[in-house]
């Protein structure tokens, strides 16, 4: 599963900023338009109920190949059969979560400092989430914002792929992939979109054009 990811445009999910809409029908309209990773995040809920939401997400990721990662949780994401997880500096170490996981898991880490960006180097991960590149509202618990800058550094400094998040839009996701990136997370530009499909498709061509400038 590690292998020829396609990390272009990385789907976060937020079922508040979904509305109405049940979460796994925002995920695949996105899909549909190009989402090629998606990370279940639902922090308010617990154990089961998280559980639950994830199921459906991957019942309708069935047939797409979009891998399924799930924030923070490994508990959730063996109980799920997720094809990975994303852990943030607090969360269950690295070593101990592939050794959970297994060798074909995808792990994704957040780094919020170059020391912790030099550290990763040495690690298991498959990828890092550059967090956040500018301040956002569906991610309150970071430090100071990275910029266009801090991801230039980091992309001068690791060979793992780069995903960016926070505050980014079809406005801003080509100046990512300029500036390093290998692909560009995203809340709110899908999840409260009218239209995620038409969304998602806006972010893709956004970027494609960043590949041929």
């Amino acid at each position: 599963m590690r292998a020829g990811l396609d990390w272009r445009l990385y789907l976060v999910t937020d079922r508040a900023l979904a509305g109405d809409r049940p979460l796994e029908q925002v995920v695949k309209a996105a899909v549909a338009g190009g989402v090629s990773i998606v990370q279940v995040r639902e922090k308010d809920l617990p154990t089961r109920d998280l559980l639950t939401v994830a199921l459906r997400v991957k019942d309708a990721l069935t047939g797409s190949r979009v891998p399924l990662i799930i924030n923070d949780r490994v508990d959730v994401a063996l109980a799920c059969g997720a094809d990975g997880v994303h852990l943030g500096q607090q969360d269950l170490p690295v070593s101990d979560a592939r050794r959970l996981l297994g060798p074909d898991a995808i792990i994704g880490l957040s780094v919020e400092h170059m020391d912790q960006v030099h550290i990763a180097n040495e690690w298991d991960v498959d990828y890092l989430g550059v967090s956040p590149i500018f301040p956002t509202a569906t991610k309150t618990d970071t430090v100071t914002a990275w910029g266009i800058e801090g991801l230039k550094a980091i992309r001068r400094v690791s060979a793992k792929p780069l995903i960016a998040i926070g505050g980014l839009n079809r406005d801003n996701a080509a100046e990512m992939i300029r500036a390093g990136a290998d692909g560009v997370a995203v809340v709110s530009a899908i999840c409260a979109a009218a239209d995620p499909a038409t969304a998602a498709r806006a972010l893709r061509d956004a970027m494609h054009h960043a590949d041929t400038d």
